[in-house]
């Protein structure tokens, strides 16, 4: 089977904006809807003070274990506590009054992902199947659901690590038949995000060109994205995988498995896995 995975240039993006800001023209920054999650998601302890909480937290924790006793177990709860602010870099109680000792640059983790995939199938075609939201959690894993508010916006639950799962509101900013969608989450919304997905005509009449661009920003910042990298929830490899999925879906119909199929001999890593799951 010949899949065709390529590598798209960042001025191709250009073609299109793609600076669909989740706020409206006019507003400032301080209005921005990520703002509005700052406290829960942003990073606002700054370098010196994480690594002290790491240390001193894990030292506290295992004194506190140490001990046995119900002081004990109060000082380790703690010192895990403080651990964990060291290694997000988020600390809840900074977050509620509006504190923050990390530098500007360092406040938001955002992700961007950019992936392209050459489809068998006219522009049209693709477009139309892409824009039935519905349809995106059939070659999508990570997608639970997708269902329909109104003509422009729509409800989203994604699968998260550790079993847990994370909804949002999303409306589209940018609607041509055959040509592109944009769109950007609403505030209140567990991930804010923002992207576009563009069809074009590829090169020889070989169908469409699938470019996806997306920006969003992780629950738990960085710590949330090394969790989902260590669970195999990457979201580069979430789009990657999807798109695939979903050339195989338009092109024959069928989505590819390997459930049921010889396989060689795993390696320690896929055997612990395969464990897990199974």
């Amino acid at each position: 089977m010949s899949r065709t995975m390529e590598y798209v240039d960042d001025s191709e993006f250009d073609t299109v904006s793609t600076e669909h800001p989740p706020f409206e023209q006019g507003q400032t920054n301080a209005s921005h809807p990520m703002e509005g999650r700052q406290s829960m998601l942003s990073t606002n302890v700054g370098k010196a003070e994480r690594l002290v909480s790491m240390i001193g937290g894990g030292a506290m924790a295992v004194y506190g274990l140490r001990q046995g006793s119900k002081l004990g177990y109060t000082l380790a709860a703690t010192g895990i506590g403080l651990a964990v602010r060291g290694a997000t870099g988020h600390c809840p109680v900074y977050g509620a009054t509006h504190v923050s000792t990390a530098p500007p640059e360092e406040q938001f983790d955002t992700v961007e992902v950019k992936e392209s995939i050459t489809i068998n199938k006219a522009p049209e075609d693709v477009y139309r199947f892409w824009r039935n939201f519905e349809n995106l959690p059939r070659f999508m894993d990570h997608l639970e659901s997708v269902s329909r508010i109104d003509d422009s916006r729509s409800h989203w639950i994604a699968k998260a690590p550790l079993g847990r799962t994370v909804s949002w509101d999303a409306e589209i900013t940018e609607d041509e038949l055959g040509t592109h969608i944009a769109w950007r989450s609403l505030p209140g919304s567990q991930i804010m995000n923002t992207g576009i997905v563009m069809f074009r005509q590829a090169p020889g009449g070989r169908g469409t060109e699938l470019i996806v661009h997306l920006t969003y920003q992780p629950p738990a910042g960085s710590a949330g994205r090394v969790i989902a990298m260590l669970t195999g929830e990457e979201p580069k490899l979430q789009v990657h995988n999807g798109l695939l999925r979903l050339k195989r879906i338009l092109e024959t119909g069928e989505i590819p498995t390997i459930h049921g199929q010889p396989h060689g001999a795993r390696s320690l890593k896929g055997s612990l896995l395969n464990k897990m799951v199974g």
